[in-house]
């Protein structure tokens, strides 16, 4: 039967029955059931995207609790990246840079969470669609935020579907397509217990290390794991469907996430388990499976890869570099020497200080290190007390707000919730969870002198507004979300 008949028959609900252990054989051929029609030969795209995911929190990653055999299967039978980073830690800006493979700190009011997405800066799925793609997504595109202001008809990610097999069912013959698939998983707020009640032991978590090890805790990342469990089967699920209906074989899978872990001094943080994210890619028909490769890949590098996959030239204002050469190569480990760093940042997330101020910040992350420039030292990294409204509500929170002054508990909430300097270095040789800042410590001086001139280097040659002295804007654009009603608006003032 050909596709449309197969996606009448077989609904998306009944699919994960065909899981049982299989997704697909990486050299699979095209599948005969297409009716013999001859399609473009330019790969589908599906793209996966959790929301708040960590890149430990996967099987193929280590982690011995949860469980990921999507994941898994995708970075066995293609490719497992070691070393991806979004360009922003916070859901908007960092969609807005996979998007427009910019980085976040050039889209204006896009560098903000809640906010809006200048029709200006190009989108690959508007550009694959222009060049004869069918393009959609389901549930989180971009965002959140409002694109009307920014003068867009639709999310910058594609018309919406309400599933991956209503889009499927729509697409037409013979054309290639790209699908957005963001799931809210594994996104707060959790129903607290589910991880213990689906059979995960408290004693089986490795907590990390910026976090109490503590029972409820434990239980917060165990409800944390549940909802990265039902993020991988969704995209199981999605999988089965490529490959009954015959598309698998030319479909470039992409598995990710958008930053990390909802968690104090993880999301919204320049640190590694707030911007260091799992990434598994798979394209059976091209890309030889079996590999693992640890070159920095930046989230601004997807656009670019996608638009080089399907036979297009990226914009020039695309900052991010196509990582297609290392998708089609035969090797693993280091594979492109000048992949050697990456660079992140964030301007405001939640509402959540006087005068709706966000926490601008910077930084370049290479093998060893990670240098991190603080614009406004001054204000609270998490949110004005007591609030601390840049990290979400949960159980963990309350656990370190309300014994801070433990002996377990004190320094790890001095780290998540107490002002920070302007400068922040770690080794990573010796000091891999990020807890120790020897910024002010002679040994690593001329360290940090490199690794700042070499980030202001870069901000400059991206035309980054922080390098000029200027950004305060961000801080007067107009908030989409909810406000909280503790913390007036800045003033209006003149541009």
């Amino acid at each position: 039967m050909d596709r449309r008949r197969f996606f009448r028959t077989v609904g998306f609900g009944g699919i994960a029955a065909g899981l049982s252990g299989r997704i697909f054989s990486a050299r699979q051929a095209p599948a005969s059931s297409t009716g013999g029609r001859k399609a473009e030969h330019r790969p589908n795209i599906l793209f996966a995207i959790a929301d708040d995911l960590s890149w430990l929190h996967t099987g193929a990653s280590g982690d011995r609790v949860v469980r990921t055999p999507t994941f898994d299967r995708v970075a066995r039978e293609g490719v497992l990246f070691t070393r991806t980073f979004c360009s922003a830690p916070s859901c908007t800006p960092s969609r807005g840079a996979i998007l427009t493979g910019q980085a976040f700190w050039r889209l204006e009011e896009g560098a903000n969470l809640w906010s809006t997405l200048p029709k200006k800066f190009e989108v690959y799925p508007d550009l694959l669609e222009a060049s004869g793609y069918e393009v959609g997504f389901t549930r989180k595109g971009w965002g959140p935020g409002s694109f009307g202001p920014g003068g867009r008809q639709r999310n910058p990610a594609g018309p919406p579907y309400t599933n991956f097999a209503q889009f499927l069912r729509s697409v037409h013959e013979g054309k290639p397509f790209c699908f957005w698939f963001g799931s809210h998983d594994p996104h707060r707020p959790y129903v607290k217990g589910s991880g213990l009640k689906s059979g995960k032991k408290l004693d089986d978590v490795r907590v990390p290390p910026f976090l109490p090890d503590v029972p409820e805790v434990r239980s917060d990342i165990l409800d944390y794991y549940f909802e990265v469990e039902r993020f991988d089967r969704e995209v199981g699920e999605m999988l089965v469907l490529l490959e009954e209906s015959g598309n698998l074989h030319n479909t470039i899978v992409v598995i990710t996430s958008d930053n990390g872990m909802p968690f104090p001094r993880a999301k919204a943080n320049l640190y590694d388990y707030g911007t260091h994210l799992p990434l598994a890619v798979c394209w059976p028909e091209r890309v030889k499976g079996g590999r693992v490769v640890d070159d920095f890949i930046s989230f601004t590098d997807y656009a670019p890869t996608f638009l080089q996959a399907a036979g297009l030239e990226p914009p020039p204002p695309m900052t991010g570099r196509s990582f297609l050469d290392l998708l089609i190569s035969d090797k693993s480990g280091r594979l492109d020497p000048s992949r050697d760093k990456v660079f992140t940042g964030r301007e405001r997330h939640a509402f959540c200080r006087k005068g709706a101020l966000g926490y601008p910040s910077r930084a370049i992350r290479t093998e060893r290190f990670l240098y991190i420039r603080n614009f406004e030292p001054d204000r609270w990294p998490a949110g004005d007390p007591e609030q601390y409204g840049d990290v979400y509500r949960s159980t963990t929170k309350t656990f370190m707000m309300e014994n801070r002054d433990a002996p377990n508990v004190s320094r790890l909430f001095q780290l998540a919730f107490a002002k920070r300097p302007a400068e922040e270095l770690y080794d990573l040789q010796t000091d891999p969870a990020q807890l120790n800042n020897v910024a002010d410590l002679t040994q690593h001086g001329e360290v940090k002198n490199k690794l700042r001139a070499e980030l202001e280097r870069w901000m400059k040659e991206t035309s980054d507004p922080r390098a000029f002295g200027k950004g305060s804007e961000w801080d007067r654009q107009t908030y989409y979300g909810k406000k909280n009603p503790v913390f007036s608006p800045a003033p209006k003032m003149p541009p």
